[in-house]
């Protein structure tokens, strides 16, 4: 197994450490299992897309003034 280093804030480590009963490094790669589950999720769905970039931008932008529109943002 590879090891890598990660680094947390002061206050976050020491909240870790008022559960020293807690195996931090299986939680970390199961968020990690986590999130490269979901990439590979979101790469699938836009695998065999015809978007650019620039149309998801616009899209994106339509969406937004919509939803500002509709909620009084």
């Amino acid at each position: 197994m590879v090891s890598i280093t990660l680094s947390v804030p002061k206050e976050l480590k020491s909240e870790m450490d008022l559960h020293p009963e807690m195996n931090w490094s299986e939680i970390a790669r199961q968020a990690i299992r986590s999130k490269i589950s979901i990439l590979k999720r979101m790469d699938a769905l836009v695998a065999n897309s015809k978007l650019t970039e620039k149309d998801a931008l616009e899209i994106g932008r339509k969406v937004n003034r919509s939803l500002a529109k509709r909620f009084g943002a």
